[in-house]
């Protein structure tokens, strides 16, 4: 199956050294700040005349974080207040959002680096959302996958290969920064893990596309297949491009794609005809007949390409790629210079898919790895992320909001313990009925409790004032 792999221990979409996670940090609030600043000056303004309620679903949508989380983050605020007696602090508010964006993003309240693609509800249910065993098989399936997937070690070979081969199938529309970051991830692969790497300039419909391809190329120092007077087909230079990368030993085929909207059902074809080459020449048995048995566990990543300018605008183009081709994760570029960062948390909600890139400059080094918890405090202004001081305020926000969801369901159980309790008192001394028991029934009520007598066929006398 793949894998993260021991590549990780050098190559890591995760974990980092103490001092390169400062300066991701660092990225995330500067990216952000434009959006955090529009959010933090609506924030401070909830409660000041007006229903909490509808200032913060007014500010959530603002940001936007679309219907689902806003209705996510409400209805948990809602759920959380019922039955009590204190009103939200700013500080409450800001726990709250932390901890639902984190979980909109498929991570845990508390930061939790493991994907969970179940999605967890805690307005509904706080206690045992999953059992033990569906949060192992969850956390089985989508561990660490908020990390680029390669191909393990113990993975059955291609046929005619003689190492693993990891390719990753790589989607966006035009003007989403998609081929520069396919430029800026080769220079990451070559630079951080010295991994071979070769591009497939698949593009054939846009005018210049493979000459820009081919500069990123250089800039990054890797190779790049590109078509020629046999291969001029998306296709074609895709299987010519596994030829060269099997033949070669590449480490790393990275797939640029032509970029068109969804709706283009051409193009959809194409990408889907595109997969299923791959699946195909990374074939690694014969059937009965000696042909070539697709292989189903590539491409190890078909990433869609997001501008985060473009915000939620780019998400119905998103549900039709994924339920085309089956998507694995978003890369987020251009957050430098967006005002809708909150878009990332609505999108990748929505889709059930990780973010796991994302874009927050120009330079050659600006394709970073995506961390939950960073960019979330980066949004929200906490910590050092988000431009302040305290190291410690997620830990200590995500102790509150802990504390909030336990003091809710310990006021459940009190009352329905009370409500037990109360029905247990009307049904009086050895189980008969007392006067307010029976004023409270209704009469379909009081023909059950009297039973098989009165289900018999028995007669009832109706007893008037005055009467004999």
């Amino acid at each position: 199956t793949t894998t993260t792999t021991s590549l990780h221990m050098v190559f890591d979409f995760f974990k980092k050294a103490q001092e390169e996670a400062s300066e991701q940090m660092s990225a995330f609030a500067t990216g952000l700040a434009k959006s955090r600043n529009q959010f933090l000056y609506n924030l401070e303004e909830l409660g000041t005349g007006g229903n909490l309620f509808d200032q913060l679903e007014d500010t959530l949508l603002q940001a936007d974080l679309g219907m689902a989380t806003t209705d996510d983050v409400l209805e948990e605020a809602r759920f959380l207040r019922e039955e009590s007696t204190e009103i939200f602090t700013q500080e409450d508010v800001k726990a709250l959002l932390r901890g639902k964006l984190l979980e909109g993003l498929g991570a845990s309240a508390e930061g939790s680096s493991s994907y969970n693609r179940v999605k967890d509800r805690a307005s509904k249910s706080l206690g045992s959302r999953q059992s033990s065993e569906e949060d192992a098989a969850a956390d089985d399936r989508d561990e660490n996958s908020f990390s680029l997937k390669f191909a393990s070690e113990t993975d059955a070979l291609p046929i005619e290969s003689k190492k693993q081969l990891t390719v990753h199938f790589i989607m966006g529309a035009n003007g989403m920064g998609k081929t520069t970051t396919i430029g800026k991830l080769a220079h990451r692969l070559k630079t951080e893990a010295g991994q071979k790497v070769l591009l497939a300039a698949c593009d054939t419909f846009r005018a210049g596309a493979v000459a820009q391809l081919e500069q990123w190329a250089d800039r990054a120092e890797v190779d790049c297949f590109s078509p020629t007077e046999k291969t001029n087909g998306p296709s074609a230079v895709l299987y010519g491009a596994l030829d060269k990368a099997i033949e070669e030993e590449y480490d790393v085929l990275l797939v640029d794609t032509s970029g068109r909207l969804s709706n283009n059902d051409a193009l959809t074809a194409e990408l889907v005809k595109m997969k299923k080459v791959i699946q195909k020449r990374m074939s690694t048995k014969f059937d009965e007949a000696i042909k070539r048995v697709p292989n189903l566990e590539v491409p190890h990543e078909t990433l869609l390409v997001i501008d985060a300018a473009q915000g939620r605008v780019a998400l119905d183009s998103a549900k039709q790629w994924n339920k085309e081709l089956g998507l694995t994760g978003l890369i987020l570029t251009k957050l430098d210079g967006s005002a809708k960062g909150g878009s990332v948390v609505g999108v990748s909600n929505e889709l059930g898919l990780p973010v796991k890139l994302v874009g927050v400059g120009e330079g050659m080094e600006d394709l970073r790895d995506f961390e939950p918890e960073a960019f979330v405090d980066a949004l929200l202004g906490i910590g050092a992320a988000g431009g302040g001081k305290s190291k410690d305020e997620g830990k200590v926000l995500a102790s509150r909001l802990t504390e909030m969801r336990k003091e809710r369901s310990d006021r459940a159980k009190t009352t329905a313990a009370a409500t037990k309790k109360e029905k247990a008192s009307s049904a009086g001394p050895a189980g008969e009925m007392t006067l307010q028991g029976l004023n409270d029934m209704g009469s379909g009520d009081l023909m059950d409790a009297m039973g098989d007598d009165f289900a018999g066929g028995g007669e009832m006398e109706m007893i008037t004032p005055g009467g004999g």
